[in-house]
């Protein structure tokens, strides 16, 4: 029986001491690897206009997919001001040609200033401004190495399927804020963009050309690896 003193149980006391591990883990693996200025720059201009954007965690991972996968050919839907792309084209070998699509232009124009920043040659960025489910149809299928969606979750259900057909055997896709700030594992939360993400987890899950992972860092951080033949 609980103590009537208001003094915690051992139990309290053990889930306390876990929960303070774990954010100061989540807090020392999320600053792990330091920024660089020009993501600095970025990520300022991001808060400046009030704009949410991958944390450094999830970019760190994907710059080193990007290693990995000797990644030339990548794809990524929702620019922002470049912070995504930036970590992106920090893993893409020198000849990389980074495809990225946003509905705004304007957001197009601060990412080339944030990839200027870096000394990104501009014919290694296709930037193009539309609806990711008209853009990705035009695409080349089979021909990326990473698709990273970092957008509209509420959009994702409607060209998801278009987005994994880009990618080669072996390639990834990378879904940004699989965790929607902790409301995707909890079951009582129903509005409407942390149901479509957690639809989007299980559909990636339940995938059968994908190999899927769930990571816990930043916002979270969904993976699929398109299968190989035969496997």
């Amino acid at each position: 029986m609980a103590p009537t003193d208001g003094r915690p149980t051992a139990a309290s006391a053990g889930r306390a001491r876990t929960i303070a591990d774990k954010t100061t883990s989540w807090a020392y693996a999320e600053g792990f690897v330091p920024e660089g200025e020009a993501l600095e720059r970025a990520r300022a201009r991001a808060e400046g206009l009030g704009m949410e954007v991958i944390g450094p965690g999830a970019g760190a991972v994907l710059r080193g997919l990007c290693v990995v996968a000797d990644a030339r050919s990548v794809v990524e839907v929702g620019t922002g001001v470049g912070v995504s792309g930036l970590w992106l084209l920090e893993g893409m070998p020198p000849d990389g040609v980074l495809t990225t699509i946003d509905t705004e232009a304007e957001h197009l124009r601060l990412a080339r200033q944030s990839f200027a920043d870096l000394g990104v040659r501009p014919a290694r960025i296709r930037g193009i401004t539309g609806r990711a489910v008209d853009v990705l149809s035009r695409l080349t299928e089979g021909g990326y190495d990473l698709v990273l969606l970092d957008a509209d979750p509420l959009g994702v259900a409607d060209y998801l399927d278009r987005a994994v057909r880009l990618l080669r055997p072996g390639g990834v896709l990378a879904v940004a804020g699989a965790l929607h700030h902790d409301r995707v594992g909890d079951p009582a939360r129903r509005d409407p963009i942390t149901t479509a993400v957690r639809e989007t987890t299980r559909a990636v899950r339940d995938h059968p050309l994908l190999v899927p992972t769930l990571l816990p860092v930043s916002g979270g951080l969904l993976l699929g690896v398109r299968r190989r033949a035969g496997g």
